[in-house]
């Protein structure tokens, strides 16, 4: 009998590919694999773990004890945990949940896959098990990071940046393709500083316009860029190519110059200012999305009151807002003192979040009446759940569709927009 294992990924589409390059090999040892399944009869678990924020830190490790205690209970036989939670505590998880077979870096794949008494195939190491729907798939350009900022652990837990070379990326997506993907959704730590390392300038913009090449790929969205040192030759890419769709994933996480200089994030209010112009300037009808930081030590009323306008000015399509959680090994760990209350910056990020709820109720009224290009991503209830060219799933808002229509998962169609909520869209089909 094949032997079964079960993946469970935790935080970000970035884990979710080294999952799927995980997944990938141990079907190719013979095994049977499943991803996040709850029914699964797999005797063996594999654990992918976040280690970004304390929220994610206590998701991970709660995670592991549940299994640890289903081994207990003889439900099933092997953890293993993998990661970046791993990185960065490897030594304490050992020393507190004794259960788990074996603990692995984020880097360490290979060595769990010959600990299962399997056979790492270099020639699978760019080859993906793919776990979300058939039709999108993500696609990582780089690993690690090169940035300093104050409040990040992210660098200490992956390293430097390093990116992939631009024809293994090609060759992936191409790939991809073939099985039948039709969106990407290309995502790095930093985007704004692909090629770098490699070829010694940014080569953002030529990877994407070779992505856009590739035959059956409909629809290229971008994920994280870095507002400092942000490669301009890209707007001319977004611009010109209908299939690298207008749609900018870059974080900012404040504006008052003094707290962006606390964060050491390498720039200044009037710089993001200028970024922004710029963009929707030479990218007509872009949507932004971004996230904003709040809580972050030293952060005063007045810069908060400062942050808030600037949200109201900029009018963000798309908006996350996060409260600022002290973590060890990063700069502001170290050196400040995280001295606002959590409840305050819980109510900061709440009243951040109703004037977005605010903005981005306006944007989609403003959609009605438009026909717009739709993905359909699944059936749910009474609807068909889909997609425009501005929405990135799990993140952003969707279009509900009646289901007595004839649609099929995965397609394009063509649907006019007849309602709208803070967030969603309704559509009926062309």
């Amino acid at each position: 009998m094949k032997k079964k294992i079960n993946v469970v990924t935790l935080g970000c589409s970035k884990n979710l590919v080294d999952s799927e390059l995980f997944l990938s090999q141990m079907a190719a040892n013979g095994y049977e694999v499943s991803h996040d399944s709850e029914d699964s009869e797999a005797r063996i678990v594999a654990i992918n773990t976040c280690g970004f924020i304390l929220d994610a830190k206590e998701e991970s490790v709660n995670t592991i004890l549940e299994y640890a205690q289903a081994k207990r209970d003889g439900l099933i036989d092997k953890i293993f945990v993998f990661g970046c939670l791993s990185e960065r505590y490897k030594d304490d998880l050992i020393a507190e949940i004794p259960e788990v077979d074996g603990f692995y870096g984020k880097f360490q794949v290979r060595k769990m896959v010959e600990d299962l008494k399997a056979d790492y195939k270099m020639s699978l190491s760019r080859q993906r098990y793919l776990t979300t729907p058939s039709h999108y798939a993500y696609l990582k350009i780089s690993e690690g990071c090169n940035r300093t900022c104050s409040y990040c652990a992210i660098p200490r837990m992956t390293g430097a940046h390093i990116s992939i070379p631009i024809e293994d990326l090609v060759s992936e997506a191409k790939g991809l393709a073939e099985k039948g993907v039709k969106e990407l959704l290309v995502i790095a730590q930093d985007l704004s500083y692909y090629g770098i390392d490699l070829y010694k300038e940014s080569k953002l913009a030529q990877l994407v316009s070779e992505l856009s090449a590739i035959e059956g790929i409909e629809w290229i969205k971008l994920h994280y860029a870095y507002p400092s040192n942000f490669p301009y030759d890209l707007l001319p890419v977004m611009n010109e190519k209908p299939n690298v769709v207008r749609y900018l994933d870059i974080a900012l996480q404040h504006c008052s110059d003094k707290m962006l200089k606390l964060m050491r994030r390498n720039t200044t209010k009037a710089e993001t200012i200028n970024l922004i112009e710029r963009v929707r300037r030479e990218v007509p009808g872009v949507h932004l999305r971004t996230t904003m930081l709040v809580g972050h030590p030293g952060e005063t009323e007045e810069d908060f009151e400062e942050l808030k306008a600037f949200v109201r000015d900029m009018r963000f399509e798309r908006l996350g807002v996060f409260p600022y959680s002290h973590e060890e090994d990063t700069f502001a760990g170290e050196k400040y003192k995280d001295s606002i209350p959590q409840e305050v910056k819980q109510a900061r990020a709440d009243e951040l979040m109703e004037i977005q709820q605010q903005i981005a109720t306006e944007i989609n009224a403003a959609k009605i009446g438009l026909t717009m290009k739709v993905v359909i991503d699944r059936l749910e209830g009474e609807y068909f759940i889909g997609r425009t060219e501005f929405d990135s799933p799990e993140v952003d808002g969707e279009v509900l569709i009646s289901a007595d229509q004839d649609l099929l998962i995965g397609n394009f169609y063509q649907v006019k927009i007849i309602g709208s909520e803070d967030f969603d869209l309704y559509g009926e089909l062309i």
